[in-house]
């Protein structure tokens, strides 16, 4: 198996964000482990994640970021709305990344990316045995074997227009594509949930938080009533723009704060904490995992629906934008102070997802192709 390669197209930039590579990579590590030799290929966009790509032990090919003259130059009607996360046009897009599989024997490509439409899909499907789309959204075509998203309150009928006939689909977030460690520390974690008051507070708004919603967090938990002998951890990245700024925040607030960048221990601090602040992406569905009760933060249209939907199964408190959080957090804190309620929304969310859905895809694309 080793002449056959899994190849995935994400991109990860101050404007993406982080969480299409880091699901990936997660998806990656399993494959790794069933054999697969596995190829990145992202475009270097200013705030991107290569380096942690060959951290992790994986090869990346690099695309360049296209001139914005040319990308208008040669983008057409009918983009995406997120097409100009590309950093070219789709067509450039489709020739490069052709170019940097030339000559590999490609199993599966996955592509993980909202500026990427069925066009694109189309002209990379002679070049791959098998083609699998990991999207979020209900806004474009596909032409794909294979169609996973993991977001909550999604139905077959909200993709059947968007996907050839045949494709196999995956839906909810018994499919999340969460890191071993979510499931390996999951009852350690559910047992806290239990027993523990309210004193270790997460703050978490993105690996990337480029409208420093960090800020507007932490200025607000200064004034707001919190329980006694609380302590705050915040995490971003350690490429993320206000990082010196929240350090510097951090020691003037009234009570102990750590700011953490860069973690690879996600898991155990969700683990250990009693709280979450954080934004309404990827990351939801781990402290679902988790258990753990939040208050989520919409910092992107892209996470309405998913919001909407743990707010309507009171899965969280959700704050529907950052210029709501000085107002409605302190509302939220003084709801989650409350033991039998936050109980109740743990119990809630341990429902939700055990943290085994990288091993489901897995599997379901060994049953899908005869490998891995």
């Amino acid at each position: 198996m080793n002449d056959r390669h899994v190849v995935f197209r994400a991109d990860s930039s101050i404007d993406i964000g982080t969480g299409h590579v880091m699901r990936c990579l997660t998806l990656a590590e399993q494959l790794r482990q069933q054999g697969a030799r596995c190829l990145f290929v992202s475009r270097e966009h200013a705030g991107n994640l290569l380096s942690l790509v060959h951290e992790r032990g994986f090869e990346a090919a690099r695309l360049p970021v296209q001139d914005v003259a040319e990308i208008e130059v040669r983008s057409d009607e009918g983009q995406p709305e997120h097409a100009r996360w590309l950093g070219a046009s789709w067509q450039i897009d489709a020739r490069e990344t052709l170019a940097a599989i030339a000559g590999l024997t490609v199993d599966w490509l996955v592509v993980d990316h909202y500026a990427l439409d069925h066009r694109w899909e189309s002209e990379l499907k002679t070049a791959c045995h098998k083609l699998m789309v990991i999207d979020d959204l209900v806004d474009r075509r596909h032409d794909c074997d294979f169609f996973l998203n993991q977001n909550l309150g999604r139905r077959d009928a909200d993709h059947s227009a968007l996907v050839p006939k045949g494709t196999k689909v995956l839906l909810g977030p018994d499919y999340a594509l969460l890191r071993p460690e979510f499931s390996e520390l999951r009852e350690s974690a559910v047992r806290r949930r239990d027993t523990a008051p309210m004193r270790q507070i997460l703050v978490s708004m993105g690996g990337i938080d480029k409208g420093n919603a960090t800020a507007q967090v932490l200025a607000t938990l200064r004034s707001a009533e919190m329980p006694a002998d609380c302590q705050v951890t915040i995490v971003m990245g350690k490429d993320a723009p206000w990082l010196e700024e929240i350090h510097g925040m951090a020691t003037s607030m009234p009570f102990p704060t750590v700011v953490i960048s860069g973690v690879a221990n996600m898991a155990r601090l969700m683990a250990e904490s009693d709280l979450a602040i954080g934004a309404a992406g990827g990351t939801a569905l781990e402290r679902c995992c988790m258990g753990l009760p939040s208050i989520i933060i919409v910092m992107a249209e892209n996470q309405r629906h998913g919001a909407r939907e743990m707010a309507r199964t009171d899965l969280a408190l959700v704050i529907e934008s950052a210029g709501d959080i000085s107002e409605e957090l302190p509302h939220a804190i003084a709801t989650m102070v409350d033991d039998a309620y936050r109980m109740q929304m743990s119990l809630r969310c341990r429902r939700v997802t055990d943290g085994n859905g990288c091993e489901r895809v897995v599997a379901a694309m060994s049953r899908f192709n005869g490998s891995y």
